[in-house]
């Protein structure tokens, strides 16, 4: 219940008192421990009744509320609103004049649903509260899954006929942008990247063809190709809606995009690439509902989670996540900030840019253009009296140089590095020239982590593979005894690919005196790795055949990972 809207569900909560101060305040520390939302935790626990808590909503909000919603609404009712923008705003009208328009909701907290539905329908929207499954369920009656199918839209564009973009001014591009079919085409295909929890959409105009592919679990999905005459009013509607320059189309541009899915808030970061065939864009999609951020629920092994906690327990010191990009390390380092976000404590972020809101911590997004560097932010976050402090990435001398002085001055720093391994880490800040005496006596840990594609429980299928295979591990099958290996076959609930959703290997390289001595008098990364396996640490390798034998993910997937 009201999924994405903890806080503000919190406030209110507080100030209409249903729950007692101590109860409220004891669920909304587990909602931020657990990451389950407040709305969720209220109903799981019944610590009040439903129709008292959405009540007290509809009071707060100054909407109407109504306990029993009617099972069938009217067709002209239904009709004052597109499927398309029913769904996307996850409501249902009820009733309406030539005024005004009355929309049950599956969460009332959700200001941008009066704002945008106010423009879009021309008459004063009121929200009608009631319980948000029973809305949701009339929404389907009515409105159905989605209004056809990008297939069907690709038909209908192939009939039409479309003008050269060399022909095109800049008011002809903005128009084409604003048809409907291009309108239609583009929330359609935004939806679906984002019901297909895909992290990433490219848009890729050749010469002959222009690709849409989706991200998902990490690989590359492309979808039915619409017609290449397409490819500028498409991407000229992206820019739009991400308020970029639609006439300059010869330098690279960012933007963002906020939108709401089903009901939910979900944010888009745009980047745009000129290319000799027009300009490539890449949305990379951030919806928050669906990134675990709960150290406990990442699958990271026991021993390495236990560890992780402990380390950032710890007052001050160095803490690196390290992994190539897309290996969750952000995440991973989110994660930490919310164990460590406390009434007590100051955390500062800085970060290109900031991927999550977290609530309570304040976070920075860099911006080397006008100068504001990593370096610089941090000089600054030391004049801020921090507790805390995450740097996005360490990426030159100055940056690791503030970052080993502010954990000596009795800061916790956490930071990314991309290196192959735990070790690697350590090698790369000597390559940048960081004294290796001030890496030993600031370093507390390194955790390199990677993230592999998880096998699709509905297809999973046992299978005997063969000697080149296992060789690949450097394993032998003799050696393996009557363990059990296991692939995916491929179905409707993976798309045909074998894997749904992933998995993270980790690799924990904890700082201990033998390792101090060993860093202060640069030892090659070769020796320090194989200190830290003598002292416990296990390999990304071997956490890759761990779960490879645990039937969660195939020997391909770790072999191309480790």
């Amino acid at each position: 219940m009201f999924e994405t809207q903890s806080l503000a569900l919190y406030e209110m909560l507080h100030e209409t008192a249903p729950i007692e101060p101590e109860k409220l305040d004891e669920l909304y520390v587990e909602h931020q421990e657990s990451g389950k939302s407040l709305g969720g935790l209220i109903d799981e626990l019944a610590v009040v009744d439903t129709e008292v808590l959405l009540q007290s909503v509809a009071e707060y909000l100054g909407w109407e509320y109504m306990h029993a919603i009617p099972t069938n609404i009217d067709d002209a009712i239904i009709g004052v609103l597109e499927g398309s923008i029913a769904r996307m705003y996850a409501v249902v009208p009820i009733r309406f004049d030539e005024t005004t328009i009355d929309l049950l909701v599956t969460d009332p907290f959700n200001s941008q649903i009066v704002d945008d539905l106010t423009f879009a329908l021309q008459r004063d929207v009121r929200l009608v509260v009631s319980n948000p499954e029973a809305v949701e369920n009339l929404l389907k009656v009515h409105y159905g899954e989605e209004d056809g199918s990008i297939d069907d839209l690709l038909k209908e564009f192939g009939k039409g006929s479309t003008v050269a973009s060399e022909e095109l001014s800049e008011s002809d591009i903005e128009a084409m942008a604003g048809e409907t079919p291009i309108v239609r085409f583009v929330n359609l295909v935004l939806l679906q990247a984002v019901k297909d929890e895909a992290s990433d959409i490219h848009f890729e105009p050749f010469e002959d063809e222009f690709k849409i592919r989706y991200r998902i679990d990490g690989a590359l999905y492309e979808m039915a190709p619409p017609p290449v005459q397409l490819a500028l009013p498409i991407i000229s509607r992206i820019k739009v809606v991400a308020n970029l320059n639609i006439a300059e189309r010869r330098v690279p541009q960012d933007g963002r995009i906020k939108i709401t899915v089903a009901g939910r808030s979900v944010d888009l970061r745009v980047s745009t690439l000129p290319t000799q065939f027009g300009e490539s864009v890449v949305l990379r999609v951030l919806d928050r509902s669906v990134v675990q951020l709960d150290v406990e629920k990442l699958g990271m092994p026991k021993d390495v989670s236990t560890s992780l906690q402990d380390v950032i327990s710890r007052p001050n010191g160095i803490v690196i996540v390290t992994g190539p990009t897309g290996s969750g390390k952000t995440t991973t380092l989110y994660s930490c900030l919310r164990i460590l976000s406390k009434i007590d404590r100051k955390l500062l972020t800085a970060e290109d840019p900031v991927e999550y809101e977290i609530e309570g911590i304040m976070q920075v997004s860099i911006n080397p253009h006008i100068g504001l560097t990593f370096a610089k932010t941090l000089r600054s976050f030391l004049r801020q009296d921090p507790d805390v402090i995450m740097v996005g990435e360490i990426r030159d001398l100055e940056t690791a140089q503030i970052g080993i002085q502010a954990s000596l001055t009795g800061h916790l720093v956490l930071s990314t590095l991309h290196t192959n391994d735990a070790a690697g880490a350590i090698t790369r800040l000597v390559d940048m020239g960081v004294e290796p005496f001030l890496i030993a006596s600031s370093l507390e840990a390194v955790l390199a982590q990677r993230l592999v594609r998880k096998i699709c429980k509905e297809c999973r299928t046992s299978f005997d593979p063969n000697e080149s295979l296992v060789g690949q591990l450097d394993l032998k099958l003799k050696d393996l005894g009557n363990k059990e290996f296991f692939y995916g076959k491929g179905c409707h609930h993976c798309n045909e690919t074998g894997y749904r959703g992933r998995m993270g290997l980790y690799e924990m390289l904890r700082m201990s005196e033998p390792l101090r001595d060993m860093v202060s008098q640069n030892a090659p990364a070769l020796l320090v790795r194989k200190k830290a396996l003598e002292g416990g640490m296990r390999t990304l390798r071997d956490d890759g055949l761990k779960a490879i034998f645990n039937g969660e993910t195939s020997i391909e997937e770790v072999i191309k990972y480790t």
